[in-house]
Formats: C-alpha cells, structure tokens, sequence
C-alpha cells in the first residue's frame, strides 16, 4: 500500500510529521509505552502523557507527578490536562510552564465515563458553551508567555439530540486553541458502535484557522489514509488501535509519507516487541510493577495468533523479566500475523444514557462551575 504523501501539520511552534498523535490513555501511555511507540513512528509525531488533573497539580500530588515524565530525548513533551474549574485550570498551566514541565498541553472534553459525566466533567461539559469559552481562554493565556500551544479534544455531543461539538471548534478557535481534536461518537456511544466520520469533515468546514485532527475507529494505516481522505482533517489521533500493535505507528509513518508499509510481525517478531515492552517498563517502573502494568497488554500483543490456552494463561501471570523470555521463547516465531487482529481492540462497551448533573440541559449558557467535577479519571 501507498498513498501520496501527506501535507505538513503544526501544532503551536511544533512541526508534526507525520500528523499522528498518540492520544493520552489511563494506565497505558506512560513513558515506557509512549518510548516503544516512538522507536516505531516518527520522534516528530505527538505521544501524549496519561491524563492528569488540574486540581493535582495544583496541589502537587506527589502520585500525579510522578505521571508527568518524560523520556529525554521526547519532544515536544505533550500532556492532557483535565477539570471543570477556569481557575484551577489556569493555575495548573502556570505551574506546569513555569516548571517546564511540558512543551505542549491538551485539554480533555472528550471522556463519557458515568461518574464524571453525572458532575459535569468531561464529555459533558462542552454543553456549557459559556463555561467551556472561559477554561479554554483562561488556559491559553496562562501557556501564551511560555510559547506553550493548547489544544482541545471533544466528542460530537452528549447525544445525538445535543450536539456540541461545531460551537466547540467555533469557540477553541475563538479563544486562541492551536488544534482542535474530535472523536466522532457522542458521550452516549462511549466507545460502541461505529465513529461518525463526516461529523470530523463538518468540523473542518466550521474551523477554518487552526487544524482539526480526527480520532475514532483507527484500527490500520489504511484507516488513517481514508480518514483524512474522507474528511479532509489534518491528523489522526490513534488509541486503542494501538494496543498490543505499538507496530502500527511505523505504518501510520510510511502511508501517511507515500511510502510502502513494512511487513506485517510475525509472532516471533511481537514477542521480540512484547519483551522490549516489559523491559521499559522495568527501567521505568521497577520489575515487580513492571511486570504487573504489562499483564494487561498480554492478550492484546497475542490477539489472533495461535497460542495455546496454558501458555496465554501463563503469560497473563508473569511476575518476572526472566520469565518472560522464558514465555516468548516458547512462542512459534513463524507465525504469520493474523489478518483479524487488526480490528477493534481495548474497551468498547454498549451505549448508553448519559449521566448528567440535575437540570444540566436547562441552560447552555449557564457559566457556573459545576462542583465537585475534579475527580481523577481519564478516557476520551
């Protein structure tokens, strides 16, 4: 597979190329992860840092800090940062540029889980356009001095019967937003059914100065390339296609440049990859944490290929790094990758009604602070 390749995208001062952006996901993209990608992909594409909260680094959490670090050689350093409050948001910039924490800050209106939505947090909160016009702009101008580029990923909605994500790129335009990112279901959807790709190209038409990335249903580089194809947006962001496939960001470089797709892992190859994963966690981590971090990924890198029910269950038990090698030297390294491992992986869930604070629809233009909103969570 080739494609021409694709135009140069910006984010603030940050060239990316080519426009991919590993979106923040909880308990997943922390440093060792985000490195595994970027010897795949490109050091010039975006790798975003878990999702941390305004409220814990105002408070300087010492658990949070330890969440904001990054590789030395990452660059741009790019975070996600999540709250409700304008105040509390424009403080945690102030301390995270005036610590130099990071070279890049997005902000997340995109999570659907319950117990955000029902206080207002999170997908819910782009509803409130007054609301979410003040914490974009309080949060661009605490980042403005340092050079720091903001950016805003939402959902199309909370349902498809409020719609908010065209008045959302209008307004993070607006107020100074460097990029716009959109995942194409609403908060109803969670992570179900399929992403609403012509919602990313309505996006594009109605935000015309900064760019507009899309996110939602990325499971290949064939998907990136008609993606933006389809929708004229001008990046991608990938999340759960990634998982158990840190590979993938070395197809997303060679589509989105024109070039040929490298060979697809066979599974003596993804072992290879899997051990080097639980390595970097090890150096990051400390084995023992390390070890239990990677229990999670194991089914993923294991998807499809034929391995055999006692060895899954044992690779799912790893406690040490020796025993990993042990595991993946027990792996048939020739077979091929499976043609059905690339599609949907990671959580997806069903729909569903959407929480929200009481009488919460009543007033879109209500500016008030929903209370008690900052709560640690992630999603998007």
């Amino acid at each position: 597979m080739t494609t021409e390749a694709t135009s140069a995208l910006r984010i603030g001062p940050y060239p990316v190329d080519p426009a991919v952006v590993l979106a923040p996901m909880a308990g997943i993209t922390n440093l060792a992860f985000r490195k595994l990608c970027r010897e795949f992909g490109s050091p010039t594409s975006i790798y975003v840092c878990e999702m941390i909260t305004a409220r814990a680094v105002v408070e300087r959490n010492e658990k949070t800090l330890d969440m904001m670090s990054f590789d030395a050689d990452e660059s741009p350093r790019s975070m996600q940062l999540y709250g409700v409050d304008p105040a509390t948001l424009s403080e945690a910039v102030r301390i995270i540029v005036g610590e130099g924490w990071a070279d890049h800050i997005d902000m997340n209106f995109g999570c659907p889980v319950p117990k955000v939505t029902r206080l207002g947090g999170g997908a819910a909160l782009p509803y409130k356009r007054a609301l979410f016009s003040r914490i974009v702009q309080a949060m661009v101008r605490a980042a403005e001095p340092a050079g720091v580029p903001v950016t805003v990923k939402f959902r199309i909605g909370i349902d498809d019967e409020h719609l908010t994500y065209l008045d959302a790129g209008r307004i993070a335009e607006a107020e100074g937003a460097k990029a716009v990112a959109l995942h194409a279901r609403t908060a109803a959807q969670r992570y179900s059914g399929q992403a609403d790709w012509t919602a990313i190209a309505r996006l594009k038409e109605a935000v015309t100065t900064i760019p507009v990335l899309g996110n939602g249903d990325i499971f290949s580089a064939a998907d990136a390339v008609r993606m933006m194809d389809e929708t004229g947006c001008d990046g991608v962001v990938v999340g759960r296609g990634c998982l158990g496939r840190p590979w993938l960001f070395a197809e997303l470089q060679a589509a989105l440049r024109g070039e040929p797709l490298p060979a697809a892992p066979n599974l003596g190859r993804v072992g290879e990859v899997l051990y080097r994963h639980g390595a970097l966690l090890s150096e990051h981590l400390g084995e023992d944490k390390a070890m239990r971090d990677l229990r999670k990924h194991m089914a993923w890198y294991l998807m499809g290929f034929p391995v055999g029910a006692d060895l899954r269950r044992a690779f799912a038990t790893v406690s040490r790094l020796t025993e990993l090698e042990d595991l993946v030297g027990q792996l048939d390294p020739t077979a091929p990758f499976p043609k059905d491992a690339e599609g949907p992986r990671g959580r997806q869930g069903s729909p569903g009604k959407v929480a929200l604070p009481h009488g919460w629809l009543d007033d879109p233009a209500d500016p008030a602070v929903p209370q008690g909103a900052d709560v640690m969570h992630s999603g998007g």
